[in-house]
């Protein structure tokens, strides 16, 4: 086979260029120049403005179609902080600000919301602004167990709404070309795949739990949540190392990596799962680490935390390593190399782009709002792609292998992991 020559992120522009696609992106208008009517923004509502929430109104206050119109959150704090913010993004605008987020899907002015809330609100909170006909805009993970994912993709349908999946590293350039490649058959059939994030998850140490602080709703935080005493530990950002709201650095970083395997691969067939891991010395009760092998009709993958022993893995602290019968292909967010025959690239230009390119993670959002298109991360898709990580929790708290019927999708003679694939919601806050 004749070597290629590698191909640098400068002369990958230039290839881009000189192809059609490349030409056509020329002459696409950036968002930023264009000018926008009144009438036809976009009004957006913010839910959830901790660090993420206040990315989602960084993001969305730079769009000329959008207009952030109201933010939200359960601490008084934040949101004071996220309201100042926002006047010096949008500069005289009225923006209104809510403790509860039924406020914000009251208001008919309201077209799209976003949601940024810990995750096991991500799903009711969507499911409630489908029926009230607003757009949305969720953050990853999808949900926090895989029967709300149904139940979103159920009211989605039904009430005829756009949905998009914060999954930002879907819409780079390194992303769609090593689709391209993959689905070209530059490696040959796929048969393997390994993905891993080289973290672990802490154990947050043993804290007395205290009465919580005047500016927070720790009531409504916790929401369809167990209630529990205040532990700071278990709010905010660290709520992520509990299995009453995530599933620890696994569940944080799943979809970031499984994306590129699900969407290069379109893996369907789940047959079986076996999870391993290691319980935290602390508080914390996710995983320390989680370790799975799932079985797909005609390929295995594999999660790891440490990275796995194939070449180039251990370079790169999230990864996705291919096998295919001609070949292998190693990425993260921003870099590939493929090998063939010994012989390693970073693209292969005779491989046409076939994928349109992104505006914009965000853009592709509004874009799908006003087309009634559903955009690339969209939730029929992420949903499938978000599964397997709950049923690698799943077998994880049952420490056995799980048989898995995925055109039913259940499991197989298991009635015990059968009923963690769907948590009863606290009866307060049990509002679908």
């Amino acid at each position: 086979m004749q070597k290629i020559p590698i191909i640098n992120n400068i002369n990958r522009r230039e290839f881009l260029l000189k192809s059609g696609a490349g030409i056509l992106s020329c002459m696409i208008l950036p968002s930023y120049l264009k000018k926008v009517a009144p009438s036809d923004r976009i009004r957006v509502a913010h839910i959830g403005v901790g660090a993420m929430g206040n990315n989602h109104m960084q993001w969305f206050s730079k769009l000329p179609e959008a207009e952030v119109v109201a933010l939200c959150d359960v601490d008084e704090n934040h949101l004071n902080e996220s309201l100042k913010s926002l006047s010096s993004l949008q500069p005289g605008n009225k923006v209104k600000g809510y403790h509860d987020f039924r406020h914000i899907l009251d208001r008919k002015d309201i077209d799209i919301i976003t949601c940024a809330t810990p995750d096991h609100w991500h799903a009711q909170i969507a499911i409630l602004a489908f029926q009230a006909g607003k757009d949305v805009y969720g953050e990853k993970p999808l949900s926090y167990d895989m029967r709300e994912g149904q139940m979103m993709l159920e009211n989605m349908t039904r009430y005829n709404r756009i949905f998009q999946l914060g999954t930002q590293i879907h819409a780079g350039e390194n992303y769609h070309r090593i689709v391209e490649i993959i689905q070209a058959g530059s490696i040959g059939r796929i048969h393997t795949i390994h993905l891993w994030k080289n973290e672990f998850s802490p154990g947050l140490g043993h804290p007395e739990s205290r009465k919580p602080p005047k500016e927070l709703d720790w009531d409504m935080w916790l929401g369809v949540a167990p209630e529990v005493d205040y532990i700071p530990e278990r709010c905010h950002f660290s709520f992520r190392y509990f299995l009453d709201y995530s599933g620890g650095v696994f569940a944080d970083f799943w979809c970031h990596i499984a994306d590129i395997a699900f969407w290069a691969t379109g893996l369907k067939g789940l047959k079986s799962v076996t999870a391993r891991g290691e319980n935290t010395d602390g508080i914390a009760d996710a995983p320390k680490w989680l370790d799975a092998d799932f079985e797909f009709d005609g390929l295995n993958l594999h999660w790891t935390t440490k990275p796995p022993g194939v070449p180039g893995a251990k370079e790169r602290n999230i990864g996705a390593f291919f096998e295919g019968e001609d070949g292998t292909l190693i990425c993260d967010y921003e870099t590939c190399e493929i090998n063939i025959n010994g012989e390693s690239f970073a693209d292969i230009p005779d491989i046409p782009v076939t994928l349109s390119r992104s505006p914009g993670h965000q853009q592709n959002f509004l874009d799908a709002v006003k087309s009634r298109q559903q955009p690339e991360s969209n939730l029929a898709y992420v949903r499938r792609m978000t599964l397997p990580m709950h049923l690698a929790i799943i077998s994880w708290r049952l420490k056995r292998k799980l048989a898995w019927d995925d055109t039913e999708e259940k499991f197989i003679g298991d009635e015990e992991a059968n009923a963690l694939l769907f948590r009863k919601y606290r009866q307060k806050w049990n509002l679908i």
